[in-house]
């Protein structure tokens, strides 16, 4: 299945959970909490007032793995202009943020992180359930984003 079957099949449009899918085309789903949801909107709302740019909540990212979804993301407006709103984005946008459910592993965020960074993320945060933000760039954990630094390491 791709990406594009799936965002056009009617039988998938109301389901109450995020859907990915893996390199072999399986349907992956998670469901999110409205805690989820409301720190999707917090975080987002935080980067539309400091940096300006674009803010996708869902955001679907084309990797060597098949279609992730970050669940927040960021784009500059040399971004958008290059690839307006593509679906999934053939590349990563500068920031890609995932809210951590309890059911996420420590393995499992380090690939995810893995894929975005290899599709062009220029930083990765992670947000835990209790709002504590972290921030990843390349090379590993960084201590502020470089794109945001005045972001809060707690929402």
């Amino acid at each position: 299945m791709t990406w594009e079957e799936l965002c056009n099949d009617p039988n998938l449009r109301d389901l109450p959970y995020k859907i990915e899918l893996n390199k072999f085309g399986q349907i992956v789903m998670s469901p999110a909490s409205n805690w989820h949801g409301a720190l999707q909107m917090r975080i987002g709302s935080r980067l539309m007032s400091q940096i300006g740019g674009e803010v996708i909540s869902e955001c679907s990212i084309e990797t060597t793995d098949s279609t992730k979804v970050a669940d927040v993301a960021w784009l500059s407006q040399d971004f958008v202009e290059e690839f307006g709103m593509a679906t999934p984005y053939s590349k990563a946008p500068e920031i890609c943020v995932e809210i951590l459910s309890p059911s996420n592993s420590e393995a499992e965020m380090e690939e995810k992180r893995a894929l975005y960074f290899e599709a062009g993320a220029v930083e990765v945060w992670e947000c835990d359930q209790d709002g504590v933000v972290t921030f990843y760039g390349n090379a590993g954990e960084i201590e502020q984003s470089k794109i945001a630094p005045d972001f809060p390491k707690r929402m």
